[in-house]
């Protein structure tokens, strides 16, 4: 009888502190906002400046890239909105089966993709290509925050939840690892920084490390990828092989150096004539130095730093736990991009494609881009507050 009081009387403590704690539907976060706009239409400049010559070249038209980046932008603000409006938490609804598709779109790309550069990374048809891997980086962050959110207390302790979190963030990095190693890494970061967050046990992850290291040593040092082995020899030394392996670091690198502070002006770069390839595209960072210098480069990373800011201020106000996951899924994604992208250009990890989120050419990478800043702008639009 005691008992069944206690819990009774726990049980309304529970209720009435829930009580105090109110849902509050306002406006989305204005600076995140602004901050996305910001970044898409500096984007589209910068993308008609660094193509341009490139267009003419191949397409005899200069404003190809151009047109087709802004219809992409219009889809993508339109994607925004949507996200923004929609009823977030039905995503708990869609996650498992969003997932399980593209884990199928990630099986079906490896044998019917479009073959670009000797890997299949996309469906393509004609100009339109769409690729599966940012579909499944949105989806996995769906699902993690729905299977983490459900089963919180089961993270005080090292049981099957962890290996079940390790199969589910394991098989799409397994699968996209196999054409493009950085967004699997993108994945895994994904994953690890979600559970980071949710968990209470620090040394949980020195757990994790063992199978994320293990499949990391296998991505590299198998025959059937020992151009990566090359890759880590160009970016200690790119002069090794100066007109092949290390061309592109090397353009990189004299773009982004002779910029020097306030850069050669809007459109005057001397690289995208012809000696960095297809430089509107996961290279635009370096077109970027160059026009722009120190101070415009400098500008653009404060845009995104203000961007990951904002979002991690809403992942810390979310109303819950799941809303606060996909949150910090969200920011992860776009910070580890922006992170490796740049490294790549300053050649201080070894080459490999990685997309600026915002500012580097692709219709499907802005438009899921866009789309998760829709759903984080919708989150920012609840808040947790203490009634008075």
């Amino acid at each position: 009888m005691d008992l069944a009081v206690s819990g009774k009387r726990q049980k309304n403590a529970r209720r009435k502190k829930e009580e105090n704690i109110k849902v509050v539907k306002g406006q989305c976060d204005f600076t995140i906002l602004f901050t996305v706009v910001m970044l898409t239409l500096f984007g589209v400049v910068m993308i008609f400046s660094s193509s341009y010559h490139y267009a003419l070249e191949h397409f005899n038209d200069m404003y190809y890239f151009l047109k087709r980046q802004v219809v992409w932008s219009l889809v993508g603000f339109a994607t925004m909105i949507f996200a923004m409006n929609y009823d977030y938490k039905k995503l708990k609804i869609w996650a498992i089966p969003l997932y399980f598709i593209s884990q199928v779109l990630l099986v079906l790309v490896l044998f019917f993709g479009k073959e670009v550069n000797n890997s299949r990374r996309w469906f393509g048809i004609g100009s339109i290509g769409f690729q599966p891997s940012e579909l499944a980086k949105l989806t996995l962050i769906f699902f993690l925050a729905l299977l983490i959110s459900y089963n919180r207390k089961k993270l005080n302790k090292l049981s099957n939840l962890f290996f079940y979190i390790i199969i589910v963030v394991g098989i799409p990095a397994a699968l996209i690892g196999v054409a493009n190693l950085s967004t699997a890494i993108v994945v895994m970061f994904i994953g690890v920084a979600m559970l980071f967050v949710a968990s209470p046990k620090i040394w949980h992850f020195f757990v994790l490390a063992a199978p994320v290291l293990a499949a990391g040593a296998l991505a590299v040092l198998l025959p059937q990828f020992n151009y990566r082995l090359v890759r880590i020899q160009i970016w200690k030394n790119p002069w090794l092989d100066p007109t092949n392996k290390g061309y592109q670091p090397i353009q990189s690198l004299y773009a982004v150096g002779s910029g020097g502070l306030f850069g050669l002006g809007l459109g005057e770069s001397r690289q995208k004539l012809g000696f960095i390839p297809e430089a509107h595209n996961d290279i635009i960072f370096a077109i970027v130095c160059e026009e722009l210098g120190l101070v415009g480069a400098a500008a653009l990373l404060i845009l995104f730093i203000i961007l990951i800011w904002r979002g991690i201020k809403t992942a810390m106000n979310a109303p819950d736990l799941f809303s606060s996951l996909v949150s910090t899924g969200i920011v992860c994604m776009i910070g580890i991009q922006v992170l490796i992208n740049v490294a790549v250009i300053t050649n201080t990890i070894p080459t490999t494609g990685m997309p600026l989120p915002f500012i580097s050419y692709g219709g499907s990478s802005l438009l899921f881009t866009m789309t998760a800043m829709g759903i984080l702008l919708n989150i920012s639009r609840y808040s947790r507050t203490n009634k008075i």
